[in-house]
């Protein structure tokens, strides 16, 4: 039965955004009309418009009018021209129903609605905003243009772990003082080691100048050009916007610090490892202490391997110091698993996208996989490797015209899961401006728990779907992160027809409540594998999800609520997954409870 329950195909469904638009009446109406309420809105909102019925005292009287408000606990702002009343809520908020409803149930109230911030339906000014099709096409565009009427990045660092900085007009104002890394001189070609001026020398190589291979073939196979590429990625980040010039960035009022670590033939592992540490506000020997920590890094970067202690332990140092650290997935159309650093735990793994909304032919895939979004295809699969057939499908950024040492500022477009790191980067710094406040761990599953279907097809694993700008932005005002500091964010692998656990130690006092939440981020091919339990303190198991042989989605992405009034709060609460088939395989990747 195991064998044939795995041809199961579950279809992507695409969804379509619908947007109301809301007309004033020439005369409040005699009855109650249907109006927008908090549950169609996608945006805070801080005032209501109340509208009273003709020959109520309210509708003419404001001192009635002001009484009945206060009534209901809110003030009047101000008596419009139609005679209705601006109602202040008194805070930003993306629900009031429950306000709503009691001037609905009022007799003497006509309408109310929500009063929304409504913004022009311009696209910015940029010359080459036309070619990003990575943000705004309906098909397999990340939606960014809605996010920016609530985030645009202000006040954040984003750390581009890269090939350093070449000079560029449209990023320029974006940037703040970085370090380089690069501790081979020999490499690094700037005349000596670490610095800091983390400027792009240029990653340009000769056929052979990095050995050979372990079939004993030259490495590079032939003469390489420089490929800017650090500078490509930041752009896609924080590139300036609206300013009738090249692109725009995701994040465009973030700030780029620009770290190098690439150079001739790479970047050695110890030269990151120090870089995410003095990113994310660590402390690294002979390097000056960093004056604005970044609290997103971007990676665009791996190789071959398993996770090493130096990489996971920088992640970890990173991390616990609140800065979030995403990583492409890497180019070779493998399982990410092989290929480090996706394969660390704590990370944000990036798979690409084609503008048709299916895996890019060159993606890697897998279970680990957290997030797809667009990385381009500036040829096709079929096509000859290193030609460039297709560039109206890549993704446009800034660079450079040189060839070896910096020329002239250009836009090219690149494809690459490097290419699509930066677009979660970049919406990672959109959730952190508007709530500073959030934890790695939070802006992960925001990002995740808020994308939409993958529109196309992705054979091994993209994750829990294509990342969407708008939904995860606007998430952060509908959905309160767990309270009281409960979760974990270790990863624990699942065992193959095994069962694993994973502890949240509490020191909450008094009992457990009738309503207590478990939130369960699980990534698993075919998640009817799994049997998922809370476990209270004193070894009570309280079900959250039973096994099913035909649930053939991927991932469980939920908020369990659980009656554990019976439990004392304080003491070590554990989730048990037990995978009851074999076959797939996955892990947990959080959870949180919370409990009062």
């Amino acid at each position: 039965m195991n064998g044939l329950r795995r041809t199961s195909v579950c279809a992507a469904a695409v969804s379509a955004a619908v947007l109301s638009v809301i007309s004033p009446a020439s005369a409040a109406p005699t009855q109650i009309q249907s109006q927008p309420d908090s549950t169609q809105v996608n945006r805070p909102f801080e005032k209501l418009i109340v509208g009273y019925k003709p020959g109520t005292p309210e509708a003419s009287s404001d001192t009635a009018a002001s009484d009945d408000v206060k009534s209901k606990g809110k003030s009047v702002h101000r008596r419009m021209a139609s005679g209705a009343v601006v109602v202040n809520l008194g805070s930003k908020t993306a629900n009031a129903d429950n306000t709503i409803q009691a001037f609905k149930n009022d007799p003497d109230v006509a309408y109310v609605e929500p009063d929304l911030l409504m913004q022009p339906f311009a696209d910015p000014n940029d010359t080459e905003y036309s070619r990003q099709w990575d943000l705004f096409e309906a098909t397999a565009g990340m939606n960014v243009p809605g996010a920016w009427s609530s985030s645009t990045g202000s006040g954040v660092t984003v750390a581009v772990i890269d090939t350093g900085y070449v000079a560029h007009s449209d990023l320029s104002a974006k940037v703040v003082a970085g370090y380089d890394f690069v501790s081979d001189a020999a490499r690094a070609r700037d005349g000596g080691g670490r610095d800091s001026n983390p400027a792009d020398e240029g990653d340009w190589m000769k056929k052979g100048d990095c050995g050979t291979d372990a079939s004993g073939n030259p490495v590079p196979a032939a003469d390489q050009g420089s490929s800017w590429h650090g500078t490509h990625v930041a752009g896609t980040i924080a590139a300036s916007t609206n300013n009738n010039k090249g692109i725009a960035g995701i994040a465009y009022d973030a700030k780029i610090q620009p770290l190098r670590v690439l150079a001739q033939c790479g970047g050695a592992t110890s030269d990151i490892a120090d870089a995410i540490t003095w990113a994310s506000g660590g402390n690294v020997s002979g390097v000056p202490a960093n004056a604005t920590p970044a609290k997103v890094i971007n990676m665009s970067l791996g190789g071959q391997s398993s996770c090493s202690t130096t990489y996971q332990n920088a992640i970890n140092g990173a991390i616990n110091r609140g800065t979030t650290v995403v990583v492409a997935a890497g180019n070779s159309n493998a399982n990410v698993a092989n290929f480090t650093p996706a394969n660390c735990n704590g990370v944000i793994t990036v798979a690409a996208t084609g503008r048709e909304g299916n895996k890019a032919f060159y993606s890697n895939f897998g279970t680990r996989i957290d997030i797809a979004a667009p990385g381009g295809e500036t040829r096709r699969g079929t096509d000859t490797p290193g030609t460039i057939t297709t560039p109206e499908n890549g993704i446009w950024s800034t660079l450079n015209a040189g060839t070896t040492t910096p020329g002239a500022e250009n836009y090219k477009p690149y494809q690459g899961t490097s290419m699509a790191a930066p677009h979660i980067a970049g919406l990672a710094a959109l959730l952190v401006a508007k709530k500073p406040s959030l934890t790695p761990a939070q802006v992960k599953d925001l990002i995740k728990t808020n994308s939409r279907p993958l529109p196309g097809t992705c054979s091994g694993g993209c994750g829990a779907g294509l990342a969407d700008a708008t939904k995860a932005v606007n998430a952060i005002d509908t959905t309160p992160p767990p309270s009281g500091g409960l979760e974990n964010t270790t990863d624990v692998t699942i065992v193959d027809r095994g069962t694993v656990e994973s502890s949240i130690s509490s020191s909450v006092t008094g009992n457990a409540s009738s309503a207590t939440k478990v939130g369960v981020n699980i990534v698993h091919t075919y998640r009817g594998d799994l049997v998922i339990d809370l476990i209270a303190p004193d070894g009570t198991a309280y079900r959250l999800k039973n096994s099913s042989s035909s649930d053939s989605a991927d991932n469980v992405v939920a908020t369990y609520t659980v009656n554990a009034s019976s439990e004392v709060a304080a003491g070590t609460w554990k989730l048990r997954v037990q995978d009851v088939y074999s076959g797939d395989t996955g892990y947990i990747d959080s959870w949180n409870l919370t409990l009062q």
